[in-house]
Order: structure tokens, then sequence, then C-alpha cells
């Protein structure tokens, strides 16, 4: 008898099999189609019952009912006209409790259903019952606590105040609380009428030994490499529609940024440059918006806390996945090798894709 049943009849390919194990939310549903995985893989009744700790006699049970009539015998009930565990009504109230509290872990979910909603689901079940509910997976992006909450909008007012540059009456990177008894020239070999050019500027640190790749190993998943340290910062002016730069700058003082936007002015000449940055204190003192100012830089400040506005950021993350793999004998080499692949990442425009949707849409005809 035990040996007939053992045959399992395949009205089903595993496939299908795998489809429907994914999709079961109840564990007896789960581990009925693991048991018949086991079979249709060549394990015998005692060993796929065994598996799943189930009797013998109920492993037989079921390889009888599933050849005679297959998944509708097996499971009667099973994906026919089953209500689901969780109404309409109570599946709003679920995304409603996930909304006061969010992010969740899926354990916490999990006992959140538990103990408010009295229903479980199987673990492999509930991403899918998520996912259908339209929650999204993924890393939180911390939120920083003095980040104003209408930062776009913010960000949006200030784009369109640079746009607007030739009605103020004042230069751009100049304050109300600036002193009046200083000149705000531009520098006398400044060209500024033809066109603007928007670009990103930031500063990181990237390091050719801070490794963040998965890489084939066939003993100990370790790398021998001259633990070579970059001291010094790289800074980098991401451009939409100019020659993007990267420098090193010693240190970030004010003269030494100053000094950046000398390159940035230099590889971007007769154009008026809109250099989009953070709130750092060297970028927003007076001697660097004045500098900026005599070079012909209008600076577009970030609402403080926003650096996910700055579309250089995920520029810095690919360069910095890209080059762990380097090996190099020294800070030179790594610069020269950073250079060239920051060049090669900032000449395309998807890194600011949205943010050139959702900021700059109304500006591209003064882009020439």
């Amino acid at each position: 008898m035990v040996g007939r049943e053992r045959n399992v009849v395949k009205h089903l390919s595993e496939g299908e099999l795998d489809r429907l194990q994914a999709e079961a939310d109840d564990i007896k549903e789960y581990k009925r189609l693991t048991f018949l995985k086991r079979l249709y893989n060549g394990a015998t009744l005692a060993t796929a019952a065994e598996d799943i700790g189930i009797s013998q006699g109920t492993a037989s049970n079921w390889v009888t009912r599933w050849n005679e009539g297959g998944l509708g015998k097996l499971t009667p009930n099973f994906g026919g006209g089953r209500p689901p565990k969780l109404d309409e009504a109570e599946q709003e109230q679920l995304i409603a409790r996930l909304r006061e509290g969010q992010p969740w872990k899926k354990q916490e979910i999990q006992h959140l259903l538990n103990e408010e909603f009295d229903v479980e689901y199987h673990p492999h079940y509930l991403p899918t019952f998520l996912d259908k509910l339209g929650l999204h997976y993924a890393i939180p992006r911390t939120k920083r606590p003095k980040r104003p909450e209408n930062a776009e909008e913010i960000l949006d007012e200030r784009v369109r105040y640079a746009f607007d540059e030739e009605a103020l009456e004042q230069p751009h990177n100049k304050r109300e609380d600036d002193t009046d008894d200083e000149d705000w020239d531009r520098d006398e070999d400044i060209r500024t009428d033809g066109g603007a050019v928007v670009g990103f500027f930031d500063i990181s640190h990237p390091q050719p030994w801070d490794n963040s790749q998965r890489m084939y190993t066939v003993d100990e998943p370790h790398i021998e490499r001259k633990l070579v340290k970059i001291d010094t910062p790289a800074a980098g002016f991401y451009a939409l529609n100019g020659e993007s730069v990267l420098s090193f700058p010693p240190n970030q003082e004010k003269e030494k940024i100053c000094g950046c936007f000398e390159k940035v002015r230099e590889q971007n000449p007769g154009k008026r440059i809109l250099l989009v940055l953070d709130n750092f204190s060297s970028h927003v003192c007076k001697y660097t918006r004045k500098r900026a100012h005599e070079l012909g830089i209008d600076l577009i400040f970030l609402p403080v806390g926003s650096p996910d506005l700055n579309p250089i950021e995920p520029v810095w993350k690919s360069l910095k996945w890209e080059s762990s793999p380097f090996i190099v004998e020294g800070g030179d080499e790594y610069r020269r090798r950073i250079t060239e692949l920051f060049g090669n990442l900032t000449n395309q425009l998807s890194f600011a894709s949205s943010w050139i949707e959702n900021h700059l849409d109304n500006y591209l005809n003064k882009l020439v």
C-alpha cells in the first residue's frame, strides 16, 4: 500500500507547486505543498512525512487523496472561495495602524496581526500579503531633526529666486545682514552672458580600503592590499549641462572651498553658474558667498537637513561602490582613478532625473 502511494501523480508542474507554496497563507496548506514537493523530487513517503513532521498514516492519506483528485481533493477549500482573513475594512484599519507606527519590522507586523486582529499569516506569505496592501520594503531614510516639513517647497522657491536674479536689486548671494560698506562686484574677466550652468556641490571622503562589495573567494573571504588612507576630502561639482569637476582641497576651510569654486569657474567659462550645496559653515559664510559672486556663481542652499535633495549624493554612493575594489599603491593613484570614475559617472543625468523633473522643468529654456 505504502509503496503504491509513494508514486505520486504529477498533476501540477514543480513550478506551479513553487508558486502555490509561495502564496500559501495557511501553515497546513504550506506543509501539504512542501510534502508534495518532497515526493516530486524522489523522496520516499516515510522521508517526506518525517521532513514536515506528520505521521506516515497521514502522509499515506494525503497521497491517496492527491492521486485521486489533485489539489482540489487534497485541500477542498484551497484557492476557491475562501474569504480573506482580513476583509476590506480590516485591511484599511491595518494600514492606518501601520501608518501610525511606521517603519515596522516583519516580526512586529506579525505580532500586531496576532494581538489586534487575531489572525496569523505564514512567514513565507506575509511579504506577499503586505506587498498586495501597497507597503514599501526598503531601508528607511534617516530624517534629520531640523529638516523642515516643506523642504521640497523651500528648494523650489530658492530655485525660482535664482532664476529671477535679473529682477533683484542686490547680488543673489548677498544677505540683508551683510554690511553695505563693501562692494560686491564681479571679477573683470568673468562673463556670464552665455546662459546658465546648473550643478551640485558636495564634499565626501572616499577611501580605497573601504570595501563594500561581495567578491568570490576559494578559502577565507579576505583580500591583501596596502591600507592607503586619504586624509584630504574630495570636492565634487556634478554639472547637469556643463563640465563636472573633482578637486582635492587639503581641508574644508572657506579659502579652500573658494579655490574649488575657482576650478569650477575655470572649467565652465562664459556662463552664469547656479550651484546647489548644503549649509556647511564654510559654504554659507560671507567670505564664500562674496567670492562666489565675484566668480559669477550664484549659490542655491538646500534646506537644513536635506542631503537627499542633492543629486550628487547618489553619485558619491556609486563612486564609493565602484572604487571599493581598487588596489592602489598610494593616494595619488587613487585620486587619479576616482577622478576618471567621477567623470564617467557625472556624464549621466540619471542621478538627477527626478530633481530636474521636480525643480527645473520650468527653467529648461534658460539653460543654453
